[in-house]
């Protein structure tokens, strides 16, 4: 008994710790689409490049600040660094690729095409500027294993989880209280409505871009502090699956997308704890699909329905 309690606990400890990462993506594609009803397909590769800003930034605050300064304290400057920078490439897409099909009415199609472009631009940008190989983060804090009722965790999975909940709080707290997040929901409301009421609309899509881009980055560098191999395809899969969460949970809606991404590593980890590790997107994706099978919308999504 205790150790099916042990192992449940680190089960759950796990799952804890991967749902953080999807979850981190997760709220980037649904605060774009809330507000855009665009699919940001470049955003896994955001976090590709958020993890390399993270590793150039560490290595230079390791040369000029680690023989004065502790790890932690480094880790503290390079979280808004890096999600500073990596928010820059976000608005820098949104600039550059988004913004002139949307003044020229361009039908979505067309955006999500360009979406697409902009990630494989990302991918091959890094291949040709930093080469195939593949890089090892720099070790910015010393890993210290801790014992919770006989589950093994660390301290880099206490602050990846902890990070996790804390961007739910933040961004619960601009949307539901601040102008800019009601600002926020009245375009996703009505674009169309929103500039006649004397709501810049531009200045509400670079604002989410750098919201969504600049936690992008966050998961970045703490997935790059917990698994230290960077590759420039590393983006691809994990922002597939954090979309999907998105959409299980309901894109637009940022619990929604919270919850679809610790959902999406119950189910994984469940999986591969009991059959190889080869089915674990098999079964997962199998009962995702179940899921929208039975709510087409996503656990929180809502439909919507145009009036003519």
């Amino acid at each position: 008994m205790e150790t099916l309690l042990q192992g449940f606990l680190q089960y759950v400890i796990n799952s804890l710790q991967w749902g953080s990462f999807y979850a981190l993506i997760a709220v980037g594609y649904t605060l774009v689409y809330g507000v855009l009803l665009l699919i940001n397909f470049a955003h896994g590769d955001i976090f590709m490049v958020g993890a390399y800003i993270a590793f150039f930034v560490s290595t230079l605050l390791i040369a000029e600040l680690g023989g004065v300064a502790s790890g932690w304290t480094l880790v503290i400057l390079a979280v808004p660094l890096t999600m500073l920078l990596t928010a820059c490439v976000g608005v820098t897409l949104e600039r550059v690729a988004y913004r002139p099909l949307r003044r020229k009415g361009a039908h979505r199609l067309y955006v999500v095409i360009t979406a697409l472009m902009c990630g494989l631009i990302l991918e091959n940008g890094n291949l040709a500027l930093l080469g195939a190989s593949r890089k090892k983060f720099p070790e910015m804090v010393d890993t210290v294993v801790l014992t919770i009722g006989g589950a093994s965790v660390t301290n880099l999975k206490l602050l990846v989880i902890f990070a996790a909940f804390a961007v739910f709080l933040f961004l619960h707290w601009i949307v539901t209280k601040t102008k800019l997040g009601m600002a926020m929901r009245a375009v996703s409301f009505d674009k169309f409505a929103v500039p006649l009421m004397g709501i810049p609309l531009n200045t509400v899509i670079v604002f989410t871009f750098v919201l969504g881009s600049g936690f992008a980055g966050l998961a970045g560098l703490l997935f790059a502090m917990s698994y230290p191999i960077l590759e420039p395809y590393m983006g691809a899969l994990i922002g597939w699956k954090a979309f999907i969460a998105a959409v299980v949970g309901g894109i637009g809606d940022i619990r929604g997308a919270f919850i679809g991404g610790f959902l999406l590593a119950f189910i994984e980890i469940g999986v591969a704890s009991v059959l190889p590790s080869s089915f674990r997107d098999l079964f997962a994706f199998s009962i995702l699909l179940v899921i929208l099978w039975m709510k087409p919308t996503g656990l929180f999504g809502i439909a919507k329905t145009t009036k003519i």
